[in-house]
């Protein structure tokens, strides 16, 4: 289980580009992210294999088109209960708050790349412990 891309944005509701390492700040989020702030959304995760599945659907979509911050391998995020703590690297904790999300409108990534699986399929968290993280980084739960 690991990180395979770290994402930001400076604006809510667009895809977010690709960088190597961000820093992750307690109780905030990823520092310059448009989706950090005292909330408990601080952090979005989706699985690189739900990209892939909505690859495989023809979508033009890549790691950060879904706004998430961390695109992951290995996680089935469907089966992470809220309240569960992941260790990310060598210092990040996030304990997840929410699975999936409303979408009352649709936004421009739904409109860019036609549909949105993060409503169905992202989990979010808010960062117990900050630190960095990097591509690569391993994700280790650590209560279920």
């Amino acid at each position: 289980m690991k990180v395979v891309s770290v994402n930001t944005s400076k604006h809510k509701g667009t895809r977010k580009e690709r960088i190597d390492q961000v820093e992750v700040l307690k109780d905030h989020g990823l520092k310059g992210d448009a989706h950090a702030g005292s909330w408990h959304r601080q952090v979005s995760f989706l699985s690189s294999e739900s990209i892939e599945s909505a690859r495989q659907k023809g979508l033009q979509v890549a790691s950060g088109d879904f706004a998430e911050n961390l695109t992951t391998e290995g996680i089935d995020w469907k089966q992470i209960p809220i309240g569960c703590r992941l260790k990310i690297g060598k210092h990040v904790i996030i304990e997840i708050t929410q699975i999936g999300k409303e979408c009352h409108n649709k936004c421009a990534i739904y409109y860019q790349a036609g549909d949105c699986i993060m409503p169905r399929e992202g989990i979010f968290g808010r960062v117990i412990e900050g630190g960095f993280i990097r591509v690569n980084d391993a994700i280790q739960i650590l209560d279920a």
